[in-house]
């Protein structure tokens, strides 16, 4: 971990001048609850995260690894399913899963690229060695925040980076529009929201423009003879080649999926299995990031790549094993419980804070239901500095890595570092009220 020194008035004028533009500029984050829509401002910090060059590089070669093997896994359950059929990961385990999409059985996607944009979430242990928390091959959001974070502290503290060597991260839209170029099927390339009540909307329109792709809703696309049209500012239609999908699997195609979905596109998904359009993130990327296939991504790296796991797993336990149930339950106190089908924070119950009846409950559903869950051990990691009205205070906080995956797997040399405002809370998401940093990776 880099250190840099900033004068801790500057930081308050740069705060200040900070959270006044990512306002200005509608940096928010929405969430849709119980009907109701709610936008907030994500709060920014402005200690950045600083990574020396060395362990960025090392970050750089496990996430490389790790994306690989996921994107294999992807191609060869829905293909020849060859790692189920030697004992790797067991059948019943990944088709349960709620991830898994029958409907994409026998669809190799364009260049053999599933997982286009990769969400790695990891921490930094208080031993020094960095922990993979969760794979995040959907629709991961957040890159746009650093982006335009770092676009705005040019602006405010014109003099900051001219004093620290730091890599420019701005490059992310040229990488992403090299993925999309690189994959597309012949066309326009445009980035698919479900609208703005979408909690991350603002990264949609962001991304659009710095990419030069257009931003459209599914009213603005339709399917001719398994093509894929947008209508332009004319009127006129114009073919698709590559569709950046903000919208998830289960509402992108009505005739496909969730009938009742009203922001998706009829038959957009017969385009993409005939091949004539490339949709990114792949439809039916969720079965390799299920919480539980989690557990066997260091099995995946060994069994495709024939390499050992550069980066390391939280150490994790399914109770779908006889043997893993029985270390849960005897360790239950000091492990953390996580709903494989939540994501954003929510599902996590942590056994150190559970009352003696809400302990029993859980268990008796534990045993009920072994699928649902994995446990993992309490991370110990570093603190972070923010700074508020009290001073420097330290703070959990996490990175989000983001692997663009086209012609090869390259790492976005900067990345999402959230923290958590609670000091008694490990939560970092924004949906639970946390906030963001940069993250600066020394150039030498």
């Amino acid at each position: 971990m880099g250190m840099v020194d900033i004068h801790e008035m500057d930081l308050l004028q740069r705060k200040e001048a900070m959270n006044e533009q990512l306002a200005r500029y509608g940096v928010r984050f929405g969430i849709y609850k119980n009907n109701v829509f709610h936008e907030q401002l994500f709060p920014y910090d402005p200690i950045p995260r600083v990574i020396e060059k060395a362990d960025f590089a090392y970050l750089e070669k496990g996430l490389k690894q790790r994306v690989t093997a996921l994107n294999e896994f992807i191609l060869d359950i829905y293909g020849k399913k060859q790692i189920i059929k030697d004992g790797v990961v067991p059948e019943e385990f990944v088709f349960a899963g709620s991830g898994y999409l029958a409907q994409c059985e026998g669809i190799v996607p364009s260049k053999r690229v599933c997982s286009h944009i990769s969400g790695i979430d990891l921490v930094l242990g208080k031993d020094g060695n960095w922990y993979i928390l969760e794979d995040n091959l959907r629709i991961p959001s957040g890159a746009s925040y650093p982006m335009i974070a770092r676009e705005l502290e040019r602006r405010c503290s014109p003099t900051t980076f001219r004093q620290y060597q730091v890599d420019d991260n701005r490059d992310y839209a040229l990488l992403l529009r090299n993925v999309m170029d690189y994959v597309s099927a012949g066309g326009i390339p445009v980035i698919l929201t479900p609208g703005r009540y979408n909690a991350a909307y603002f990264e949609h329109s962001y991304l659009a423009e710095k990419t030069g792709a257009q931003l459209v809703s599914g009213q603005d696309l339709f399917v001719e003879d398994n093509c894929l049209f947008c209508k332009n500012y004319n009127g006129e239609k114009e073919k698709v080649g590559v569709v950046y999908r903000r919208i998830s699997d289960d509402y992108l195609d009505p005739l496909n999926f969730c009938e009742d979905s009203l922001i998706g596109v009829p038959h957009i998904f017969d385009a993409y299995r005939a091949g004539n359009v490339a949709l990114m993130n792949a439809p039916g990327n969720g079965v390799a990031d299920d919480k539980g296939i989690y557990y066997f991504v260091p099995k995946m790296i060994r069994y495709y790549l024939k390499e050992e796991p550069i980066l390391s797993n939280a150490p994790t336990y399914l109770p779908y094993y006889e043997e893993d149930m029985k270390y849960v339950l005897e360790h239950f106190d000091r492990l953390v419980l996580k709903d494989v089908a939540e994501a954003g924070g929510y599902g996590v119950k942590f056994a150190n804070t559970m009352t003696s009846k809400g302990k029993e409950d859980f268990i008796d559903l534990l045993k009920k239901e072994p699928r649902r869950f994995i446990a993992q051990e309490v991370v110990d990691f570093q603190d972070i500095d923010i700074y508020d009205k009290s001073g420097f205070v330290p703070r959990k906080a996490d990175l989000r890595a983001f692997v663009l995956y086209g012609e090869e797997p390259v790492v976005w040399k900067s990345g999402l570092t959230r923290f958590t405002t609670n000091p008694d809370s490990y939560i970092v998401n924004s949906s639970q009220g946390g906030g963001f940093k940069d993250t600066w990776v020394l150039s030498r």
